[in-house]
């Protein structure tokens, strides 16, 4: 930034990244994961259900993204869109796509929809959407509910429960109408993973589920598991769902499972 927008002179902003992600190991031993809810994790990406890391800015959905993606059968192709190239998951078939601003002449702008649109064309086993913040939303989720499980993305949010307002507002952006958006956010996106940033460091906040509820069936956000709290309402819900899928229960989740710790 240049004066006269910079005030006190000109300012210079750098955003680095780690040459490795981070493994699921790391997190767990530095804190941000809890050791028990790790294998929740895993066997989210084992099960292929759709997710998305939410948090505010600086909060750590990129490096926590980054390391689920790791986490993918090194057999499936992963492609990624993104707005500007951040996620460079561990992963030996990662595809990357990148949106391009307009040139000097307005011409030349390939959107995050276009790159979305076209990803679908290069048979993904997961699609993932690095940052969630207009209109793409809605072809996102339109490719979730054409069969392509396992998809992720990251969306800002300050708490879990603001994410259905939230993708209101972007489902608009894309002219999808309310109803209609919470019907396919229903079909295609299953978990929530909430991250904060605070003293203590990045911090894996929240496991939480969409549910569609009430005779209009819009999504609410239902806590599986809370850091501090432990297990909440949807935990019985998110372990039956690793079960239809033939993956095996969390030990944490058996708890609310009994006699689960195998696939049905």
């Amino acid at each position: 930034m240049l004066p006269p927008v910079a005030t006190d002179g000109p300012y210079l902003s750098l955003r680095t990244f780690r040459q490795r992600p981070f493994t699921l190991e790391e997190l767990v031993r530095q804190g941000t994961v809890p050791r028990p809810v790790a294998p929740v994790l895993a066997a989210v990406v084992a099960a292929r259900l759709a997710y998305l890391v939410t948090g505010g800015t600086g909060s750590g959905k990129t490096t926590l993204l980054n390391t689920l993606l790791g986490l993918v059968p090194t057999t499936e192709r992963i492609v990624l869109v993104e707005d500007a190239a951040e996620l460079r998951p561990v992963h030996p078939h990662v595809i990357g796509l990148q949106a391009r601003t307009s040139n000097v002449e307005g011409t030349g702008a390939v959107g995050l929809s276009d790159l979305v649109r076209q990803a679908l064309r290069m048979r993904p086993d997961r699609l993932v959407v690095g940052e969630c913040r207009g209109g793409e939303v809605v072809d996102l989720l339109a490719a979730l509910n054409t069969g392509h499980d396992g998809g992720a993305g990251t969306l800002h949010a300050n708490a879990p429960t603001d994410v259905p307002a939230r993708l209101e507002a972007l489902g608009l952006l894309g002219g999808l109408p309310r109803a209609a958006l919470h019907a396919q956010v229903a079909a295609a996106l299953q978990v929530l993973l909430q991250v904060r940033r605070g003293s203590e460091g990045r911090l894996l906040e929240s496991i939480s589920l969409l549910v569609p509820e009430g005779p209009e069936r819009l999504v609410t956000v239902v806590p599986a598991w809370v850091r501090g709290r432990g297990l909440g309402l949807a935990a019985r819900a998110l372990g039956a769902l690793l079960r239809e899928r033939g993956v095996d229960v969390p030990p944490i989740l058996c708890a609310v499972w009994p006699g689960s710790a195998g696939p049905s």
